[in-house]
């Protein structure tokens, strides 16, 4: 297998069609309804991250900016390259305030996510 990618994102068919995108592209995809899976990223142990913004189903009232902000800040996972996905218009502010490598706006085209995961993965 390929490059291992983690796929935050509550819509389903968003979800799905990512990683079907990726799959098809010879990715190892991760993917995840909700911020739960981050507990176990040692385990998952991911070489990119794909967050969405604003995710319907958190435990807590972290938003994909808070939780990169924490990723980008932890010395154990500053180094995954993590990729902000949503569809306010401030996305590039977002991502820049959450510390992420990039920011991809919602809807966006198949092609421009794979180019923008190429562009960040070591």
């Amino acid at each position: 297998m390929g490059k291992k990618i983690l796929v935050i994102e509550d819509d389903k068919d968003i979800r799905d069609t990512m990683t079907y995108a990726l799959e098809q592209e010879g990715y190892e995809v991760i993917s995840s309804e909700n911020s739960r899976i981050l507990k176990a990223l040692d385990k998952h142990n991911p070489d990119l991250i794909l967050l969405d913004n604003w995710l319907t189903d958190w435990a807590s009232d972290a938003s994909g900016q808070q939780l990169s902000r924490e990723l980008k800040s932890n010395a154990e996972t500053k180094h995954i390259p993590i990729i902000i996905i949503s569809a306010v218009s401030n996305v590039k502010e977002i991502a820049e305030a959450g510390l992420a490598d990039a920011y991809l706006k919602k809807p966006f085209d198949l092609s421009d996510l794979v180019a923008i995961v190429k562009r960040h993965i070591k």
